[in-house]
């Protein structure tokens, strides 16, 4: 596989686990020669239904500065050669596992922002594993990963 032609999804959201994901993915995709690519989504709140006008909000702009960040946390200015980013608007799982479907790898943090503390895995990191089509790897809130 050359590099460019295949890529490590990487599923950003600004929470911790997704920094740490991007580092696991940083380290896994030289190794499966392939680039980097940062995916994140963002959806309309579900209190916005029907409130909000299409356009008239902020929420792909503030995705944008998490994604940014989260790369900045992550890799400081040591960025990875060749690493691309893409927001879109769209349920992060059904957004993310669209995303692996020419991936080699799909990875992701456990939980995010949402869900509940308790739950042994987030609904989109539940959702990839299920659906994806390439292997997922899950980084827990400790740093660990778990591959599926």
């Amino acid at each position: 596989m050359e590099q460019g032609t295949a890529a490590v999804v990487v599923g950003v959201d600004g929470s911790e686990q997704s920094v740490e994901a991007l580092r696991w993915a940083a380290r896994i995709a030289p190794a499966l020669g392939a680039s980097l690519r940062v995916v994140a989504a963002w959806d309309y709140p579900p209190e916005y239904a029907g409130y909000v006008p299409l356009g008239s909000d902020n929420f792909d702009e503030i995705t944008r500065k998490r994604v940014d960040t989260a790369i900045q946390q992550a890799f400081g200015e040591d960025v990875p050669e060749g690493l691309t980013t893409t927001v879109e608007f769209g349920h992060p799982s059904k957004v993310l596992v669209r995303e692996s479907e020419d991936a080699v790898m799909l990875v992701v943090g456990r939980r995010g922002h949402g869900g509940f503390r308790g739950l042994l895995l987030g609904s989109v990191s539940a959702a990839c594993v299920s659906h994806a089509s390439c292997p997922v790897l899950v980084i827990h809130e400790d740093g660990t990963a778990a591959t599926s």
